[in-house]
């Protein structure tokens, strides 16, 4: 029986349509979901699209639109990205306005209210609308949120209910001292060492509500109409609806036992997110887990940012975005999940612009890949006879050891470092020129060629899959590549 795996995305605002940056977060996200089906897994990706508060109240009235009508006319665009980006047929897409997620959230509520989480108090506190938090003068620059500078901060003075997240600052600390796994439970260990430090000052207790009068957009709190639930603490609990919880009814059907499966018995779900949701996902979720008597996470891992020309972040606010449609529609989708994966970091900070897109995919898949495909298949269709035999090829260490550390740019580094071997090969053996002096020499090397270009192939299955299989299928078959896999733009 195949072990299961869980792995999720974080769930975008429906403000603007998606940017490269969920882009970039889905496609490692997938390529993590098919390396381990790859190798055997049971594998659940989630991911979708995050439509309650105050963001999405106020983007609503600019249009004109009842909040729901207006989340509505844009979650298509979120579902289109999907398969432009190439992933998984079989993905779940959740919203957090499907009538499953809101019962959860509202069952959640009251599971960490039953066990004493959840109070109420008068509290006056400067907020921000683009990060949906609340903020501290310390956090504040110029009286501004850094991260969205042209959008005033808001002062909220109102009665709501509070999470005691205080009350969980030893069980964190633990939590982030576990390694069973090899791994730190923030990957990369730098944003370990952030949140734990963050802790260790001493959790302070956050709103979880808001008065309906004053923000209406939201899933209504059990049993007091005068409230709805903060964005964060709806949105955080699709991680555990999205897989059946409380009654394991998934995408539509009922399938008993599927929150055991993909929650429990995986031994935590894997988390994707940006480093601007690192305290929401590590620290808050977390005590929200603990506090409601369910599964903590198993591993969360944190993305940089894009960052624009001059190193700004990439923002929907700032409108500084790169559309991940248009890029795909000039260059294709394998090449989109080739940037997302090799140019930009998985962990710090990244600039994204069409230039920098174009230059990377000439390099190194118009003149790179593509080129060594063209190259080597044009040899061993014009001087083998057949096909050569292909050892049984077995992914390098290294290869392995980074995509399980969740470090997929450097995997496919050593992706390109055989690509780069098997170009200085051909430098040093010209083996179009020797095959015509020595023809068994010429041969052993056009196979040697083969061989390590149907290891590229066996290494790209999880990133640029349609790559893969074009690859390994034409040195199977022993044929040229009726066109480029790569046109030079």
């Amino acid at each position: 029986m195949s072990k299961p795996f869980y792995i999720t995305t974080t769930l975008p605002y429906v403000n603007a349509e998606p940017h490269i940056g969920f882009a970039a977060e889905i496609v490692r996200a997938d390529v993590i979901a098919r390396w381990k089906r790859q190798n055997g897994f049971d594998v659940f990706l989630n991911t979708g699209t995050d439509e309650h508060g105050l963001k999405i109240f106020q983007k609503a009235e600019q249009f004109h639109l009842s909040p729901q009508a207006y989340v509505d006319s844009i979650v298509g665009k979120f579902k289109e990205l999907l398969p432009a980006l190439g992933i998984i047929e079989d993905a779940n897409f959740i919203r957090t306005t499907d009538p499953h997620h809101i019962k959860a959230a509202q069952e959640f509520w009251r599971a960490v209210s039953k066990n004493g989480y959840i109070y109420k108090k008068n509290y006056s506190v400067k907020y921000c609308v683009g990060c949906e938090l609340e903020k501290t003068e310390s956090e504040l620059v110029d009286g501004k949120c850094p991260l969205h500078p042209l959008q005033e901060i808001e002062t909220i003075n109102e009665e709501n209910y509070f999470f005691k997240f205080s009350a969980f600052q030893k069980q964190l600390l633990d939590l982030y001292t576990k390694n069973e796994s090899g791994l730190s439970f923030v990957v990369p260990d730098t944003r370990q060492k952030e949140i734990s430090a963050f802790v260790e000052r001493g959790p302070q207790d956050f709103s979880i509500s808001r008065l309906k009068e004053k923000m209406p957009w939201g899933i209504p709190v059990p049993d007091d109409d005068a409230q709805v639930m903060y964005v964060w603490f709806d949105a955080l609990v699709n991680y555990v609806s999205a897989i059946g919880w409380p009654d394991d009814f998934v995408a539509g059907k009922s399938m008993p036992g599927s929150f055991k499966n993909w929650c429990i018995d995986t031994g935590g779900m894997v988390q994707y997110c940006g480093k601007d949701n690192l305290r929401q996902q590590s620290a808050m979720w977390q005590a929200m887990l603990m506090a409601a008597g369910l599964p903590t996470s198993k591993t969360i891992v944190i993305d940089g940012f894009i960052t624009g020309d001059g190193g700004v972040k990439m923002s929907k606010s700032l409108g500084n975005t790169v559309d991940p449609i248009a890029l795909v529609k000039e260059f294709g989708t394998e090449a989109m999940r080739y940037y997302c994966i090799r140019e930009l970091s998985p962990f710090e900070d990244s600039p994204c612009t069409p230039l920098r897109f174009k230059e990377a995919y000439n390099a190194n898949l118009a003149n790179g890949l593509g080129n060594l495909v063209s190259r080597v298949m044009k040899m061993a269709s014009t001087y083998l006879d057949k096909a050569p035999e292909i050892p049984e090829s077995s992914i390098p260490v290294e290869f392995v050891q980074a995509i399980e550390k969740f470090d997929i740019q450097a995997a496919s580094h050593v992706v390109w470092r055989y690509i780069s071997e098997a170009d200085r090969l051909i430098q040093e053996k010209v083996p179009f020129t020797l095959i015509k002096t020595d023809k068994i020499a010429g041969q052993a090397v056009i196979s040697d060629l083969c061989a390590r270009l149907y290891a590229i192939g066996v290494m790209l299955n999880p990133v640029m899959p349609e790559t893969s299989k074009a690859i390994m299928y034409l040195v199977k078959e022993n044929k040229m590549p009726s066109a480029p896999l790569f046109l030079r733009k």
